[in-house]
């Protein structure tokens, strides 16, 4: 099997697990309440090939577990409900859907309807990514990953079925590795195509693909820096670093459930308001407590009870 040697990252570990659009629409759907085969297959929309697939792999990283025809979370995956909130947020900033298809989140411990805010632990203050500094891990290091096969997928959002979808969007936009990956070092200042390739080894045109779909989606911004031959940097968008909260929800998860080598985090994040390292927990707007799954309920409009996540498997 092919490999590829990047440096260690627990984005891209995370990403290696569980970032694959499918496995991303599976899991939100668990989160939603969803467990069985035929339930994950109507709310996803893929084909009952794709679905064994994932639900497989699922199991296999121990995000999933199966007892009398039901898919449960684990620890591991209910561990993940925080990048699925950020996402939530992030799509309903960006993305506003119509009526009928909209939902309201509801924090159970006060009994308020919410948005969930990603905040340092340090100084408690809502965290921004261009206020974030970076510095070697004691894991830092090279990883060497296996080459998955697994295509972008060229439908459009459209094609996902909207009922219970809440961050579809977001799925479509980042369930590939490498638009995830071009996203993440964008956030260390990364902006010249040269620079996205050496970090990345992948095929230049691939690249090209990548770079022009965060373009066409507002993500990132060309800026021409040189006339002849004519070269662009590609800097992101304020809808570009709404993603920062996403992506630092699912640093966190990689260091805790992806740890390769057992050294502990390749990098290391420091909040500058605070100048502490970065510790952040999504919490509740209204009220300021941190935000446990089974504590939040989400009510669509076509439906008159709340759900919470599925059931946890221990």
């Amino acid at each position: 099997m092919s490999v590829l040697v990047t440096r260690a990252s627990s984005i891209n570990r995370a990403l290696d697990e569980i970032g694959d659009r499918w496995c991303l629409l599976i899991l939100q759907e668990a989160f939603w309440g969803g467990s069985t085969f035929g339930g994950l297959l109507a709310a996803t929309g893929a084909s009952r090939g794709v679905l064994s697939d994932r639900l497989k792999w699922l199991r296999g990283i121990d995000c999933l577990r199966q007892r009398h025809g039901r898919y449960r979370l684990t620890r591991k995956s209910l561990d993940l409900y925080d990048t699925a909130l950020m996402a939530v947020a992030w799509e309903r900033c960006h993305y506003p859907v119509a009526p009928q298809q909209d939902f309201t989140l509801r924090h159970r411990r006060c009994g308020q309807r919410f948005s969930p805010v990603l905040a340092c632990e340090a100084c408690e203050l809502p965290v921004d990514g261009r206020a974030v500094a970076y510095e070697p891990g004691p894991g830092a290091a090279r990883d060497e990953r296996p080459v998955k096969t697994r295509r972008r997928s060229s439908l459009p959002a459209s094609a996902v079925p909207a009922a219970r979808n809440v961050y579809r969007q977001l799925v479509t936009l980042v369930g590939d590795r490498w638009t995830a990956n071009v996203i993440a070092l964008a956030f260390h200042g990364i902006a010249r195509f040269d620079d996205f390739h050496r970090e990345l080894p992948v095929a230049t045109n691939t690249l090209t693909d990548r770079l022009r779909l965060l373009e066409d989606a507002g993500v990132l911004a060309a800026q021409a820096y040189q006339r002849r031959p004519r070269r662009f940097e590609y800097r992101l968008t304020s809808k570009g670093w709404d993603l920062f909260p996403f992506f630092q929800t699912l640093l966190h998860w990689g260091d805790r459930w992806c740890d390769l080598n057992g050294k502990g985090p390749p990098m290391l994040l420091r909040h500058g308001p605070c100048g502490e390292r970065l510790r952040s927990r999504v919490r509740c707007d209204q009220c300021g407590d941190p935000l446990e799954a089974h504590d939040v309920e989400l009510t669509f409009a076509e439906e008159r009870e709340p759900t919470t996540a599925g059931d946890y498997a221990s």
